[in-house]
């Protein structure tokens, strides 16, 4: 395990339970992401980690260019990862938030990896089919390597599904192999 994600966890947790109890779930998922993405920017690292930089003008910083998109919860919490020097965490705190908003919401993300793009009727197709095998609602992530020649690998969960051509072809040579 990290260091980040141990730093991360307690206000993932705290964030979690905040949102929960206010039925602002997608809000506060939507608020990470957005700061997730802003302090991983290069530009945004350059210029929090410059030399001069204060704890309180990294905040200010964040704020100001989250251009009026943070209410006052989430704004506080921007003071308080910068004052402890803990803004980095933030793509942190939003990947382990959006986890245990996925694991309450009966969630569960596919990463299907393909040859060649999928269209939105075969996204569509797997995760009626992933949603039946699993029992809950599915996202999908798409990934392309060309390595596999086609079909798919999906994952989901500890479940993995390999129905790649390179997959298949593999099993063929064990099962000659002996």
């Amino acid at each position: 395990m990290s260091e980040l994600t141990t730093t991360a966890r307690p206000y993932a947790r705290a964030l979690f339970e905040l949102a929960s109890d206010a039925g602002k779930l997608t809000e506060w998922s939507e608020t990470l992401a957005f700061l997730g993405v802003l302090v991983s920017d290069d530009k945004v690292r350059v210029l929090l980690d410059s030399p001069g930089m204060t704890k309180q003008a990294a905040a200010d910083a964040v704020i100001k260019l989250s251009d009026g998109r943070l209410d006052d919860k989430a704004e506080n919490l921007v003071r308080q990862l910068a004052e402890y020097g803990r803004l980095e965490a933030l793509p942190e705190i939003s990947s382990l938030f959006e986890a245990m908003k996925d694991e309450a919401e009966n969630v569960v993300e596919a990463v299907v990896t393909s040859a060649q793009e999928l269209s939105d009727k075969e996204k569509d197709v797997i995760a009626a089919a992933l949603k039946k095998r699993l029992g809950c609602e599915v996202k999908i992530t798409t990934e392309i390597d060309e390595s596999i020649l086609g079909g798919a690998i999906i994952r989901a969960g500890d479940l993995v599904i390999d129905g790649s051509i390179q997959g298949r072809l593999k099993n063929i040579q064990h099962a000659l192999v002996g």
